[in-house]
């Protein structure tokens, strides 16, 4: 599957961390948005490491554990990893392929030298970061 680049930016838009991106930052976060492909039973993120990276998935199912509790199934349009993308602190779950999949996949380190040159975005990034850690924190006390 070949994405056009409009394509890459509605899939982006959905994601909380860019929801007040403009239409010109979404498109300069997709063009560094690559898609890939992996079969079944490939570990894409190792719980623990330190990895950066955040992936949509275009096609396939991927499954999240922590340990060996399996926590949930991700399906076509669900993201993960964004968190990677802007800090080097270890993976708290593992995500496996549960069939053959199709990904669109940044690079934290390409994000990090696109955030350096574009402030504007970065402190959008930041206050998203800000709102889904607030949203966290609050879910833990109730």
């Amino acid at each position: 599957m070949r994405l056009r680049k409009n394509a890459k930016v509605e899939l982006l838009r959905k994601v909380p961390l860019f929801e007040t991106a403009s239409q010109r930052e979404l498109a300069r976060i997709a063009s560094i948005a690559s898609e890939v492909e992996y079969g079944q039973g490939t570990t894409l993120i190792h719980e623990g490491s330190s990895d950066d990276g955040f992936f949509v998935l275009l096609q396939g199912e991927v499954d999240v554990r922590r340990g060996a509790r399996h926590l949930r199934t991700l399906k076509r349009g669900d993201f993960f990893g964004e968190i990677g993308l802007v800090a080097s602190a270890p993976r708290t779950a593992s995500v496996t392929t549960g069939t053959p999949v199709e990904l669109l996949f940044v690079s934290g380190k390409d994000f990090k030298k696109m955030l350096s040159d574009s402030p504007t975005l970065a402190l959008k990034v930041l206050e998203a970061l800000g709102k889904r850690l607030q949203t966290t924190s609050l879910a833990g006390w109730s």
